[in-house]
C-alpha cells in the first residue's frame, strides 16, 4: 500500500475480459476510488470505454487459445491436450503476475474458471506479499458434471482443488446467500461476503430516445421491413454464452407452442413477436442450425453479438426478458436478471431452486417456468392483449419501476469494499 493510503490491485478472470462484467466492474470500482488496476483476462470481445479508458486500469489480454496448434489434435487425446495446455496457461499467468504486473496489496480472481488461475494466484499472492480474494460466482466441479460424470475422477479431483486451495485464500466474495451458506458451511469458509450482482449505469429503464435509437438497432437485426410496421411486433430478448447450463431447446419448443396457439385464435390481435438472443459460445452454431430448420408463422429469431454499448439499449427497449439459466450449483444467480431488471424489464426465468427467489419474485417482477409448455402458456397471457398497459404485463412493468434496482456502485461500497478493506487489514 502506498504512503497515500491508495491501494494497488490485480483483477484477473481467466476467460474472455469482453464478456466478463463483474471483473469489470470490480476493477472499474477499485480505480474510482483511486486504486491503480491491473486487470487480467483472454483477449476478444471489445471492452467498454469507460475501462478501455480509464487512468488508472491497465489491462493485460492473454491469447484466448493459448495452444491453438493442439485444437487438431485434441478430439484424439484429449486427458493429454487438456493438462498441456492448463500447464501453459498457469506458466503464461504466472509470468504475468510475477513480472509484468505491479507489485498488489490485493488480488481479487473469479472462479470458476479456478484451474489453474486461484494455484497460480495463490503462489503469486504468497511471493508478493499480496491478499487474495475469491469472487464466487459458481463452482467449477458443478459445470464440469455438466459435461462429465458426477462421480468421475475429473469432477472429484476439481472439487477437491476448489475447496483445498479455496480454504487457502483471505476472503471470498460471493453472489447469492445460498451461495454463501454452502461456502460457509459446506466448505469450511469463514470470511465469505455476498455482492450480488447488480446493475451498471448503462442498464437504464427507457426513454423516448432510446426508443428511437431502437429502431435503428432493430433494423440492423431484422432488416428494413422486420420490426417498424404497425401493430408494433413484441419484443422479447435474453442473452447467453451458449453453454451446457442454459438450454434453448426449451425456447425453441415454448415458440413452437405459441405460434400453433396463435395461429388456433378466432382474433388476430395476438402480436408478431421478436426474439434477440445475444451471446457468443460453444453452442451457437449448433442453435442456429436449429433454428434456422424451423417454420415459425408470427415469430422471427435471431442470434446476435451486441456491443457493449447496444447491448443495454436492446434491453432497455425490449417488453420482456428471457432467462434459461438452469444452474449447475443451485447456489448461483445469474447476472442477466439483474441487468434487465436495472433496465426496467420483467423477466420469464427457468425455476432451478430456490435460490432465483432472491432477486425474483413470481407474479411480483416476473414470472418463473418449470417447462416449454408452463413458458408458452405465459407468453401467451402476457401478450393477449398486448400493447394495452391493463394486463399482467404491464403490471409487472410496473411493479419492476416500483422496485428501483439499486446500482452496482451502491452495492459494492457497501458490501465489498468493507469486506475489501477489511481482508488487506487483516493478521497486519
Amino acid at each position: 500500500m502506498s504512503a497515500n493510503g491508495s491501494i494497488n490491485a490485480t483483477v484477473v478472470v481467466l476467460g474472455d475480459l469482453g464478456r466478463s462484467p463483474r471483473m469489470q466492474y470490480h476493477a472499474r470500482s477499485l480505480a474510482d476510488l483511486g486504486a491503480e488496476v491491473d486487470l487480467v483476462g483472454y483477449a476478444g470481445s471489445a471492452l467498454p470505454e469507460s475501462i478501455a479508458r480509464h487512468p488508472r486500469i491497465h489491462t493485460h489480454l492473454l491469447p484466448p487459445r493459448p495452444v491453438q496448434a493442439l485444437d487438431r489434435i485434441g478430439t484424439s487425446l484429449p486427458s493429454a491436450v487438456s493438462i498441456f495446455r492448463i500447464a501453459v496457461q498457469a506458466i503464461k499467468l504466472f509470468r504475468l503476475l510475477l513480472f509484468v504486473v505491479r507489485r498488489p496489496d490485493l488480488m481479487l480472481l473469479q472462479s470458476p474458471p479456478g484451474i489453474p488461475a486461484l494455484a497460480v494466484m495463490l503462489l503469486c499472492a504468497r511471493l508478493r506479499s499480496a491478499k487474495l480474494v475469491v469472487d464466487w460466482h459458481n463452482f467449477g466441479y458443478t459445470m464440469l458434471a455438466l459435461k462429465a460424470p458426477p462421480e468421475s475422477v475429473r469432477v472429484r479431483l476439481t472439487r477437491w482443488y476448489e475447496r483445498a486451495l479455496g480454504r487457502r485464500a483471505d476472503g471470498h466474495l460471493c453472489v447469492s446467500r445460498a451461495m454463501q451458506k454452502e461456502l460457509q458451511e459446506g466448505w469450511g469458509l469463514r470470511e465469505v461476503e455476498i455482492v450480488y450482482d447488480r446493475p451498471a449505469p448503462a442498464f437504464v429503464p427507457s426513454s423516448t430516445e432510446t426508443r428511437q435509437q431502437l429502431s435503428r438497432l432493430m433494423a440492423d437485426i431484422f432488416g428494413r421491413n422486420g420490426y417498424g410496421h404497425e401493430p408494433r411486433p413484441a419484443l422479447l430478448v435474453t442473452s447467453t454464452s451458449w453453454t451446457p447450463d442454459e438450454d434453448f431447446d426449451l425456447l425453441l419448443d415454448a415458440l413452437s407452442r405459441v405460434d400453433a396457439a396463435v395461429a388456433q385464435r378466432a382474433s388476430s390481435a395476438f402480436p408478431e413477436l421478436r426474439v434477440v438472443i445475444s451471446g457468443e459460445g460453444p453452442l451457437k452454431q449448433f442453435y442456429e442450425s436449429k433454428i434456422a430448420a424451423i417454420r415459425l408463422r408470427r415469430i422471427q429469431i435471431r442470434t446476435v453479438w451486441l456491443s457493449p454499448e447496444d447491448y443495454p439499449l436492446l434491453l432497455r427497449c425490449a417488453d420482456l426478458g428471457l432467462c434459461f439459466h438452469r444452474s449447475s450449483s443451485r447456489v448461483d444467480l445469474p447476472m442477466k436478471i439483474a441487468d434487465m431488471l436495472g433496465s426496467g424489464l420483467p423477466v420469464m426465468a427457468f425455476d432451478y431452486g430456490p435460490c432465483l427467489a432472491e432477486r425474483l419474485r413470481h407474479g411480483e417482477n416476473g414470472l418463473v417456468f418449470a417447462d416449454a409448455a408452463e413458458l408458452a402458456a405465459q407468453i401467451v397471457d402476457l401478450f393477449k392483449d398486448f400493447p394495452e398497459p391493463a394486463g399482467l404485463l404491464g403490471s409487472l412493468r410496473r411493479n419492476v419501476a416500483r422496485s428501483r434496482e439499486p446500482r452496482w456502485e451502491d452495492e459494492w461500497r457497501a458490501c465489498a469494499w468493507p469486506a475489501l478493506k477489511r481482508y488487506l487489514h487483516a493478521h497486519e
